[in-house]
């Protein structure tokens, strides 16, 4: 019953993100950049979506921080490997998120709802596999990476937060997170345009301030650390040019 009440607490939760992030999508179209118009895209699943309606998700921060404009197109529930054509379209599918243009950066997360609710974080490997080879250099999000600097923007990928010792529904994707990650940070030092930033440090042990009530996802103050850490990382590129 309480799994049941969960789980329909963030289906709710995710609903709203969706149309939200959907608006989004539809509001930009236009793959030019007129003068002063935004320069950051942000993607992702709910982790980059979380507090969108209230403008303090981690591309908001990251807007705040820079004092311009970011564009976010993240939409809860997305994921890396996703099929359906027309919900793949509006969102669901990461790489569908990204429109080419004039962007200098583009901030990225994805994979967690593949690894969770695509195969419960166990028996993961072949799912892993075809996101990204152990040596980071095939797969969909090499693609959707090598897609990205195409266009000549910088690409910064964001890990996931752990949880911090408590109870937690994904405690048991800990080993394979690892894994993941891993991956992503072997593909990230073979392009010096590409940038790995890992949460996997962030959280203190059994401090629960940096999660929402569902110990998932980024609370206010967690969204807001996560996107001063991506702010540093686009300033300090910047500023060594």
């Amino acid at each position: 019953m309480l799994r049941t009440r969960f789980l329909s607490l963030l289906l709710a939760l995710g609903v709203g993100i969706f149309a939200a992030g959907f608006a989004a999508l539809a509001e930009e179209g236009d793959p030019a950049r007129p003068a002063g118009a935004p320069r950051i895209l942000a993607i992702g699943d709910s982790m980059m979506a979380w507090h969108l309606v209230s403008r303090n998700s981690i591309a908001d921060v990251v807007a705040r921080r820079l004092g311009e404009p970011v564009v976010n197109r993240a939409v809860g529930g997305a994921r890396i490997l996703y099929g359906l054509p027309i919900s793949g379209a509006m969102g669901l599918k990461i790489a569908r998120q990204f429109k080419a243009g004039a962007w200098d950066w583009v901030i990225v997360n994805g994979g967690g709802n593949d690894l969770w609710l695509g195969c419960g974080c166990k028996a993961c490997d072949r799912r892993m596999a075809r996101m990204i080879g152990a040596e980071g250099r095939q797969g969909a999000i090499p693609d959707l990476v090598a897609a990205i600097r195409r266009t000549g923007a910088r690409v910064i990928y964001l890990g996931y937060l752990r949880s911090p010792g408590v109870p937690s529904v994904i405690d048991g994707c800990r080993e394979i997170g690892d894994r993941f990650e891993a991956r992503i940070a072997r593909l990230a030092s073979q392009d010096p345009g590409v940038y790995f930033l890992s949460l996997a440090g962030l959280v203190p042990d059994g401090d629960r301030s940096y999660h929402g009530i569902d110990m998932i996802h980024p609370s206010k103050k967690g969204s807001d650390v996560i996107g001063r850490k991506v702010s540093e990382i686009i300033l300090q590129v910047e500023r060594g040019r």
